[in-house]
């Protein structure tokens, strides 16, 4: 097996791309050594994988952003709006707990594992700061997005300048939900109505995650928001995904890595 020598294809964000220092990569499924349902990128830590696949892919993971695998962190998480600071890397045996991860250190890269819910990567790179949230719809409800910019700006950020991408999720198409889920939101807001739609299933809704994820930014002061637009669910070929794995009747799903460094 080549001894991360290899760098996996990622999806990268406009806005981001164009941030001095600032490197950043929604790695997809391929690229990678793992096989089956897992093939190819696989980088849960979390999956019933072998465990020298997934070290391997996120090694390569690592070399694409240009930095050491050891120094390629992601924390175990807990679908809440938890958020730490990484000064220094950790194993995957001391993970924190936490659905996001903010950083200052260069060559240091934080990321977000997911396979339905959303990553968003944040950067303001005057201040030397990036971030990565994990947003499913847990976390989004219970602020993980403002949490993440608050603790940016803790270590110097600014709101005004933080520019941040969402990445691949399941879309509103495929995102079906019960009555419950509806009313959960709307207790929280009555405004957040705007992000169901009638489901064709009698009452159900289809639920728009990306969008209610951007409004959140919006409300935390995030003015420069872009959206790659890509659906999980709906592009086996590229995309792990949860739901679609568990509708075919599937016992385990690859995980996505989404990530950003700063550049030593």
């Amino acid at each position: 097996m080549p001894q991360s020598v290899m760098h996996a294809p990622m999806l990268c964000a406009t806005s981001l791309s164009a941030l001095p220092n600032v490197r950043h990569g929604f790695f997809t499924r391929e690229g990678g050594v793992s096989l089956g349902l897992y093939a190819s990128l696989n980088g849960g830590l979390g999956s019933k994988d072998a465990a020298e696949n997934v070290s391997e892919n996120r090694a390569r993971m690592a070399a694409a952003l240009g930095v050491r695998a050891d120094r390629f962190v992601t924390a175990y998480q807990i679908h809440s709006p938890g958020v730490v600071v990484a000064e220094r890397p950790w194993t995957p045996e001391n993970a924190p707990r936490a659905d996001a991860v903010v950083t200052r250190v260069p060559g240091l890269a934080v990321g977000v594992t997911t396979a339905d819910c959303g990553p968003v990567l944040l950067a303001d790179a005057e201040a030397g700061v990036v971030g990565a949230a994990h947003a499913g719809w847990k976390g989004a409800l219970a602020g993980v997005v403002e949490a993440t910019v608050a603790a940016m700006e803790r270590l110097g950020a600014r709101r005004a300048r933080i520019v941040a991408a969402i990445g691949p999720m399941i879309r509103q198409p495929n995102y079906e939900v019960g009555p419950e889920l509806v009313e959960r939101f709307c207790a929280s807001d009555a405004g957040n109505v705007a992000f169901f739609r009638p489901a064709p299933r009698p009452g159900r809704s289809l639920f728009d995650l990306p969008g209610y994820i951007a409004s959140r930014l919006a409300a935390a002061g995030v003015a420069a928001i872009e959206d790659l637009g890509h659906c999980t669910y709906a592009d086996p070929a590229r995309f792990y995904s949860y739901r679609r794995a568990t509708h075919r009747g599937e016992p385990d799903y690859g995980r996505h890595v989404n990530a950003v460094a700063l550049a030593e």
